[in-house]
C-alpha cells in the first residue's frame, strides 16, 4: 500500500522521449500527442521541450501553447529549464509556458567535477534563479539530477539541498534515476528514506530503464509515497529509454491502492500515434502495448477459456480497447480455430476443418504462425486453386522515371469481364492501387483500407533476394469491421505488395460479397 491515495502522472514523451536516437516529432505531431494525452488519456501535465532548444521549436511550442490556452489546458504544460540567468525566464514567457522544471545537480560528484562549484555556490545558484521565476510569474519545479547516485553516494549533499529548496517557492523536487541505476529495493529504500525526513515536501520520481526495470521502480517509488510518477509513451528516452506509460500506469493501478486520473482505454490509441510518428516499431511481445500480449496461441489455453475464461487474469484486453485473440501454429488444437472462425463469422464444414488445421500445422512446424487476420487468406489458399479464384490481374506494368509520377497500367477479369486501366501516383505501388480503384469500381468490388504495410527482406539478402509484403487491411463482413493480412513473396518489392494485394481482393469477394 501506498502512503499517498492521489499520484499525479506526468508524460515526458515530447521531451525526455525525443531524446531518443532518430526521433523527432514535428509540431503538428507534438501538437497531435498533446491534445491526445491531456484530453483523452488525461494525464495530469506534460513536459513538452527543453528551454532555447531552438527557433523552430520555439514555434512549435507557441503553436501547441495557442491551443492549450483556447482549450483551458495552459496550467498543464511545463519544459526543463537551465541556471542560465534569465534566459530560460524570458524563453518560457516567450511561448506561453507557466511551469519551468529546473535541472539541478542531485550528487556532489556532478556539482563539484561537471559544474566544478562547491554545494554552497551551486545552492546559491539556485536560489537567484527560482527567485527569478517566481518574480515574473512563473512557477518552478526542480530536478535533482543524479539523485541516485547523489542519496547513495552522497546523502548529506541532497539533504542539504532539499531543505534549501523548501524555503524556496518550490512547488515539486523531482528526483531521477538519471542513469538507470536503481533496483527496485534500492528505490523503495532511498526514496523513504527522503519522505519520511521531508514528509511535507512534494516529491516525484522519474525512472529510466537502462537494466529493464523502471517500470518495477516506479512501482516501488509509488508505495514508498511519491506523489508523482513521469513516464514516457512507449518507454522512449536516451539509451533504454523511460518507465513506459502504460505499463506504469497499469501496475500502480492494479498493485497499489493509489487514484491515478488515467483513461487506460486510451493509451493502446496513443502508443499507436507514437509509434506512427516516432518511426519506432515496438517489440510485438511489449507488455499492454505489444500486438501479441493478448493472442494465445497453445491449444490448451484457447479450450480453457472457451470452457470458462481459465486462462486469463487481470490484463484483459477489453480494459485498453482490445480483444483476445487465438493465434494457430504446430501447438494450436481445434478450440483455437473454432473460436477464430467464430470471430470471423466463417462458418466451414468439420473436414474442412480437419483439412485447414493439418495445414496450420505443417506451418507451424515451419515457424510460422497463423493469426486470425491471417486465416481467410489460409483458407483461400487451402480451398480455392488460383486459377479459380474469380479475381485475375492479367497484365500490370509500372514505369518510374527520375522527377516524375510513377504510372501503372493494369488488365484485370472477374468472370466473363475484363477491364483495362491506366493511373499515376506518388510512388509504383501507389499508382498501381490508382489504377486498380478504376478496375474495382468498373467490377462493383469494394477497395478495401489499407491499415499497415511492412516489407521483410532476409539478412545479408542480395539485390536479387526474395522481398515478403505483409499488407494490413480494413473490410467489413455483416457491417462489422474486420483486419485481414495478406502476403506477397516476389524478388520485385512492387510485385510482392501486388501479390498481397490481389489476393486481398479475392478474399474480399470469397468472403464478403
Amino acid at each position: 500500500m501506498s502512503t499517498v491515495s492521489r499520484l499525479e502522472i506526468m508524460d515526458t514523451t515530447l521531451r525526455d522521449g525525443e531524446q531518443m536516437q532518430n526521433v523527432s516529432y514535428t509540431a503538428e505531431e507534438k501538437l497531435t500527442l498533446s491534445k491526445i494525452l491531456l484530453t483523452e488519456v488525461k494525464v495530469d501535465r506534460l513536459e513538452i521541450t527543453s528551454a532555447r532548444v531552438s527557433e523552430g521549436e520555439k514555434k512549435t511550442v507557441q503553436k501547441i501553447l495557442h491551443w492549450a490556452q483556447d482549450a483551458g489546458f495552459a496550467d498543464r504544460f511545463e519544459i526543463l529549464s537551465f541556471i542560465d540567468g534569465d534566459r530560460s525566464v524570458k524563453w518560457a514567457q516567450s511561448v506561453g509556458i507557466q511551469r519551468l522544471n529546473l535541472l539541478t545537480k542531485g550528487s556532489y560528484k556532478h556539482c563539484s567535477e561537471q559544474l566544478r562549484k562547491t554545494p554552497e555556490q551551486h545552492i546559491d545558484d539556485i536560489r537567484a534563479t527560482v527567485n527569478a521565476i517566481a518574480e515574473n510569474g512563473l512557477q518552478a519545479n526542480v530536478y535533482l539530477e543524479d539523485f541516485s547516485n547523489g542519496i547513495k553516494d552522497s546523502p548529506q549533499y541532497v539533504f542539504d539541498l532539499i531543505e534549501a529548496l523548501n524555503e524556496l517557492p518550490v512547488q515539486r523536487i523531482l528526483l531521477p534515476d538519471t542513469l538507470g541505476i536503481f533496483n527496485p529495493f534500492q528505490t523503495y529504500e532511498y526514496v523513504s528514506q527522503v519522505i519520511q525526513r521531508y514528509p511535507d515536501t512534494h516529491f516525484e520520481f522519474h525512472p529510466h530503464n537502462d537494466y529493464g526495470v523502471g517500470t518495477a521502480n516506479a512501482l516501488a517509488a509509488a508505495k514508498a509515497g511519491v506523489k508523482g510518477i513521469h513516464a514516457t509513451v512507449n518507454g522512449m528516452g536516451e539509451r533504454a529509454g523511460n518507465a513506459p506509460l502504460d505499463e506504469v500506469v497499469i501496475s500502480i493501478r492494479d498493485f497499489l491502492d493509489v487514484d491515478i486520473n488515467i483513461d487506460e482505454t486510451k493509451l493502446h490509441k496513443v502508443s499507436q500515434y507514437v509509434e506512427m510518428f516516432s518511426g519506432q516499431r515496438m517489440a510485438h511481445n511489449k507488455p499492454i502495448y505489444g500486438k501479441n500480449v493478448f493472442t494465445q496461441t497453445a491449444g490448451i489455453h484457447a479450450d480453457g477459456d472457451k470452457k470458462g475464461q481459465l486462462y486469463s487474469n487481470p490484463l484483459k484486453p477489453e480494459r485498453f480497447n482490445r480483444k483476445t485473440k487465438y493465434a494457430l501454429g504446430k501447438l494450436s488444437g481445434k478450440a483455437n480455430l473454432d473460436m477464430c472462425l467464430r470471430e470471423l463469422d466463417i462458418e466451414i464444414s468439420e473436414e474442412e476443418k480437419q483439412v485447414l488445421l493439418q495445414k496450420i500445422i505443417e506451418l507451424g512446424d515451419k515457424k510460422e504462425v497463423i493469426t486470425i487476420e491471417d486465416l481467410p487468406y489460409l483458407i483461400l489458399d487451402v480451398f480455392e486453386m488460383p486459377e479459380n479464384r474469380p479475381f485475375k490481374l492479367l497484365y500490370c506494368s509500372i514505369n518510374s522515371t527520375y522527377q516524375l509520377k510513377p504510372v501503372a497500367a493494369i488488365k484485370c477479369a472477374y468472370h466473363d469481364r475484363v477491364v483495362e486501366a491506366y493511373s499515376h501516383g506518388n510512388g509504383g505501388y501507389d499508382a498501381f492501387m490508382n489504377a486498380l480503384q478504376e478496375a474495382l469500381f468498373e467490377f462493383n468490388i469494394p477497395m478495401p483500407q489499407l491499415l499497415d504495410y511492412s516489407v521483410t527482406i532476409p539478412p545479408g539478402g542480395q539485390t536479387n533476394a526474395l522481398v515478403q509484403a505483409a499488407i494490413s487491411w480494413r473490410i467489413k463482413k455483416n457491417g462489422k469491421p474486420l483486419t485481414v493480412t495478406t502476403r506477397g513473396v516476389d524478388p520485385d518489392q512492387n510485385m510482392a505488395a501486388i501479390e498481397a494485394t490481389v489476393k486481398m481482393i479475392n478474399t474480399i469477394i470469397s468472403h464478403t460479397l
